[in-house]
């Protein structure tokens, strides 16, 4: 594991621990993600200047290769014309651009891994961005839901509780007493009528019997 790893890791870890004892997690999360996109900032201009260093040793390298070449075909023509002395000098140069060439070739290789190292840190970087980017979502819509959940008890409290069981109790005896008074009224009227219906029959039932003395008088001559 490499020491960017662990760095990666042990900054995670603490963000995780620190978050659950945080009282406002929000405020730690916007700050850890401050820091990590000025790190990932740095890192990409790093990584910039990187590669222009490693074009520059390529450079180098490519230089040294051609050099080495040209003068290893130097020396050939020099050996054809039988000039031998010409020869070794171009060979001797050769040797030197072979030196080069091995030296700057190394270092390309170094710096190309060094490259790989770094985009893959880069890239774990903004992994990691992303991720606690996400969980300051989360944060911030759990805030808000104790916001609003918190704001329905305050206005339920300014509300005085509602309405209870005792108001409407209260409020159905009320009407019970209206109902039993109409249904009272009712009845006592409908009381009348039926003495009066009562009344009526017997007077009736008093004519009948008053013709029929008449008539029972007239029949005796006692009523002329």
């Amino acid at each position: 594991m490499s020491i960017m790893k662990r760095v990666r890791d042990i900054s995670v870890a603490t963000l995780n621990e620190r978050l659950e004892q945080s009282e406002d997690p929000v405020r730690l999360i916007d700050q850890y993600l401050s820091a990590q996109r000025q790190q990932i900032e740095e890192s990409e201009r790093l990584y910039q200047q990187m590669l222009v260093h490693a074009q520059s040793i390529r450079h180098q390298v490519l230089t040294a290769e051609q050099m080495k070449e040209k003068r290893e075909q130097q020396a050939l023509l020099a050996l054809k014309a039988g000039e031998e002395q010409v020869a070794k000098m171009a060979l001797q140069e050769k040797l030197q651009h072979e030196e080069t060439y091995d030296r700057y070739a190394s270092l390309y290789e170094e710096s190309k891994l060094s490259i790989i190292e770094l985009e893959q840190k880069i890239e774990q970087l903004k992994l990691d961005f992303n991720e606690v980017l996400s969980k300051r979502q989360y944060y911030m819509t759990r805030l808000q839901s104790v916001r609003l959940q918190q704001q329905m008890n305050a206005r339920m409290n300014s509300l005085g509780g509602g309405v209870n069981g005792g108001t409407f109790t209260r409020l159905e005896e009320r009407i019970s007493n209206m109902e039993h008074e109409a249904r009272s009224l009712r009845d006592v009227r409908g009381l009348g009528k039926e003495l009066m219906q009562s009344g009526a029959v017997v007077q009736q039932a008093i004519e009948r019997e008053m013709l029929q003395l008449r008539q029972k008088l007239e029949k005796e001559g006692w009523l002329k």
